[in-house]
C-alpha cells in the first residue's frame, strides 16, 4: 500500500441518504477551488442503480451493507493507490450505503490531473477497484424478497 501523499487530496464519503451527484461534485470542486495552478483535466463517473435484478426481474431496491470505519479506510486506500499509480492530484469517491432505489445515484468518482489520460484512466481503474475490492455486501429486493448478490456486474 502506498504511503499517503499529503499533497494529494483524497475525499471519501459514505452516504446513507439520496444525493445529487452534480451538487456533490460542485462542492468538491469548490473545496479546492480553481487557481492558476489547478489541474488542467478532470474526469467523472456517476453510477445509478439499474431497474432490474441480475436475473432480469424488476428491482425495488439495492441494499448495501458495510462495516463503518473499515469501509472508509479501504476506499481511501484504493483511491490513494490508484491516484499514486496515475499521478493524479485529487480524487473524490462518494458512495451510497443502505437502501438505494432504481435511478438513484449510487456512486460518484471524480479525479483531477494534469492531463486527460491519467484522469480518465484513474477513474476507470478506481471504479473497477471499487467494484471488486470495496467491502460492500449487496442485496437485491424484488417482489418483497431480498437476495444477496454473489458476484459483480460486468463492465
Amino acid at each position: 500500500m502506498p504511503t499517503p501523499n499529503p499533497e494529494r487530496l483524497i475525499a471519501v464519503q459514505l452516504l446513507e441518504a439520496p444525493f445529487e451527484p452534480l451538487e456533490g461534485l460542485a462542492a468538491w470542486q469548490r473545496s479546492h477551488g480553481p487557481t492558476a495552478a489547478s489541474p488542467a483535466a478532470e474526469s467523472h463517473f456517476i453510477g445509478r442503480v439499474r431497474p432490474t435484478t441480475a436475473a432480469g426481474e424488476p428491482l425495488e431496491a439495492l441494499e448495501l451493507e458495510h462495516y463503518p470505519g473499515m469501509t472508509e479506510a479501504q476506499l481511501r486506500a484504493l483511491a490513494e493507490a490508484c491516484a499514486a499509480r496515475h499521478g493524479v492530484g485529487a480524487v473524490l469517491v462518494a458512495h451510497r450505503v443502505g437502501r438505494v432505489r432504481p435511478g438513484e445515484a449510487i456512486v460518484l468518482v471524480a479525479v483531477q490531473a494534469d492531463r486527460r489520460g491519467p484522469a480518465l484512466r484513474c477513474v476507470q481503474e478506481l471504479l473497477e477497484d471499487l467494484k471488486h475490492h470495496a467491502p460492500f455486501w449487496k442485496r437485491e429486493w424484488s417482489g418483497g424478497r431480498g437476495t444477496w448478490v454473489a458476484g459483480n456486474t460486468p463492465l
